[in-house]
């Protein structure tokens, strides 16, 4: 599935990356620990986490994830965007909870 069709789907908003909306969705990985991320993620999947700090950049340009959603309308500072727009990183931010959001990716890319 197009990470383009997952935004529109759940509402996310997309704060960088826009070029990358084309990109394959290959599964989700959803966790908070960044050497769990770094160990058991998939290159294509797109990442769910409460984390907002830099290091997210550098996980997601290390493992080739399709993407980051941030959730639970955490705020994202400015240098982890600039950070993520200048690795063709795409961040998108969501209200919703995690569990919430994995069960809208899960019935998506499986329905």
């Amino acid at each position: 599935m197009k990470l383009s069709s997952i935004v529109e789907s759940i509402s996310l908003e997309v704060k960088t990356g826009k070029n990358n909306l084309q990109n394959d969705v290959t599964g989700v990985y959803i966790s908070d620990l960044l050497s769990d991320v770094m160990a058991n993620s998939k290159e294509g999947n797109i990442w769910i986490t409460l984390q907002t700090h830099l290091n997210i950049v550098a996980v997601a340009g290390l493992k080739n994830l399709s993407g980051i959603i941030i959730v639970g309308n955490r705020q994202i500072q400015q240098d982890v965007l600039q950070k993520a727009e200048s690795e063709n990183i795409t961040v998108m931010s969501t209200p919703l909870p995690a569990f919430e959001v994995a069960g809208k990716l899960y019935q998506l890319l499986n329905g």
